[in-house]
């Protein structure tokens, strides 16, 4: 009957996770993140060999020339991430939504974001102490990841706006059949392109004549910045982070919460690392999306390589044993579905608990060695499917302590999880004896 209960219960709050996790704007912006992936690992190769290996290898004017490498790569990945993600969220909000003009969408949020940008910036020279003020100029900074929330609300709102003006037939101007298609989408999507783009400066003009602000540094200041001091704290990270885990034991992916709250501020935090690594300055930030990869999901979501270990060195249950043996290779990569959903985790009440638990641990110590500067802070953006030792060097540029600690903590959690696996096992092996007799 309790066991009952608490499926129904699980049920109800998978359902209810399952319809935030399908709302079609959440759904484009984890699209956005999953497209721009390669982007930001390439900003982060470009960093480990600019700021940890070439160092080592040249010096001078060798090493200056050798840099400007990854300076060019980080133009075009780190310094430019708003201007891509206004219209990638854009074009996959139109799609998501069936909407025949996509890349016409997509182009709009590019005109809308750059609308949004101040039209006079102050610098301060090379050579020069003072700042001045320049017009007609664009910066990096009203580009990069100043700009990367702000590129999200505008590919996302912008793109909603041109949408319901383009459905109105009102306002379009047919061109018949007689015309090639593209140039009769061009024409229907004309007025609707003209008032959303001047909508749009009309709203930046007021900002910047009434407020004397734009709206990239608005967004930045008023939105981006508190949410980040908040999602990205110690208690408001592990608060997300294990909410979602306790959505995966329910069936839910755990990107369902980290992926549309959580994972653009921590991308957010490691581009702002690695941009402080290439600069020679100090990386602000603990928490990264790659330091979740490094100390909070060892083996994927739940630090699920431990259990591996423990049920291929302790459990005696071969059901158990061959789901192990099946889920070690992808579990080296950190794809543990196999598991969760083979072996079971997924409402196997003894083993939510170190499933929820021990990345809350992890995430603590992770956090405290870093904090006392144990281990370097992470500003490598590495793939999330980079195995374990490995993932802890190249994350933190090659410092070989995060390897230290990730033994450390792999074989701390196969002894947490011991317990509740022999538990797990041990429940398995009465349900099997009743369903066979």
């Amino acid at each position: 009957m309790e066991n009952r209960k608490v499926s129904n219960l699980g049920n109800r709050f998978a359902e209810v996770a399952g319809r935030i996790g399908g709302e079609i704007h959440l759904q484009a912006l984890r699209d956005t993140f999953a497209i721009l992936m390669p982007f930001f690992v390439l900003a982060g190769l470009g960093t480990l060999l600019n700021s940890v290996l070439f160092p080592y290898i040249f010096s001078g004017t060798t090493l200056e020339q050798m840099q400007v490498w990854g300076s060019l790569v980080n133009n075009s990945t780190l310094n430019i991430c708003g201007l891509l993600v206004a219209p990638i969220c854009a074009y996959t909000l139109a799609r998501h939504k069936n909407f025949q003009n996509a890349i016409g969408a997509a182009a709009i949020a590019i005109a809308a974001l750059v609308t949004f940008m101040p039209v006079s910036n102050s610098i301060i020279p090379v050579g020069m102490e003072e700042s001045v003020v320049v017009e007609g100029v664009v910066l990096f900074k009203n580009l990069g990841t100043q700009s990367m929330f702000a590129g999200v609300i505008v590919g996302l709102v912008v793109t909603e706006i041109f949408m319901k003006l383009a459905n109105n037939k009102k306002i379009q101007i047919p061109m018949g059949d007689n015309v090639p298609p593209q140039v009769g989408k061009s024409f229907e999507a004309m007025i609707p392109t003209i008032l959303t783009i001047a909508g749009c400066a009309i709203v930046s003009a007021l900002l910047i004549v009434l407020v004397k602000m734009d709206l990239i540094t608005l967004i930045s200041t008023v939105i981006q910045e508190p949410l980040r001091k908040i999602n990205t704290s110690l208690p408001g990270f592990l608060f997300i982070f294990t909410l979602g885990n306790l959505l995966f034991t329910f069936g839910i992916h755990q990107a369902v919460i980290f992926g549309t709250v959580l994972e653009p501020l921590l991308i957010a935090n490691i581009n702002d690392n690695a941009l402080a690594l290439s600069n020679g300055q100090v990386p602000p930030h603990i928490l990264t999306k790659p330091f979740v990869t490094v100390f909070a999901q060892m083996g994927g979501t739940g630090c699920t390589i431990s259990l591996l270990i423990a049920i291929l060195i302790f459990s005696k249950y071969q059901a158990s044993r061959r789901v192990g043996q099946l889920a070690l290779a992808p579990g080296l990569f950190n794809i543990n579905e196999p598991l969760i959903y083979g072996f079971p985790i997924v409402f196997n009440i003894p083993m939510m608990i170190p499933f929820i638990g021990i990345p809350f641990l992890f995430s603590v110590i992770g956090y405290v060695l870093t904090s006392i500067g144990f281990v370097a802070k992470t500003v490598v953006f590495i793939p999330w499917m980079t195995p374990p030792l490995i993932s802890g060097y190249l994350a933190t540029g090659g410092d070989w302590r995060a390897v230290i600690i990730q033994i450390c903590l792999i074989a701390l959690g196969t002894f947490i999880y011991l317990p509740f696996l022999k538990m797990s096992d041990a429940i398995a092996q009465k349900q099997a004896f009743a369903e066979n007799n």
